[in-house]
């Protein structure tokens, strides 16, 4: 297979949330958690993990644990 025929993998995800943060250093947080990191189902970003849509209110709920105040987008 030539370098122009090279197949790249990609990946379809249905039925997630991202979770967007403005500082990187959010998303380590949030990973550096364990009741937070076994949320997340990937991570597109230094600043956006996904999630499952039923895990939403365990994340939004972490995090004002945490101190943020995070902002729901549908």
């Amino acid at each position: 297979m030539s370098s122009s025929q090279t197949r790249i993998p990609i990946k379809l995800h249905r039925n997630v949330s991202l979770v967007r943060a403005n500082d990187p250093l959010v998303i380590e947080e949030l990973l550096a958690r364990k009741p937070l990191a076994r949320l997340v189902v990937g991570r597109l970003s230094e600043t956006v993990v996904l999630v499952r849509p039923e895990d939403e209110d365990a994340v939004l709920e972490e995090l004002r644990r945490l101190g943020h105040t995070p902002r729901l987008v549908r």
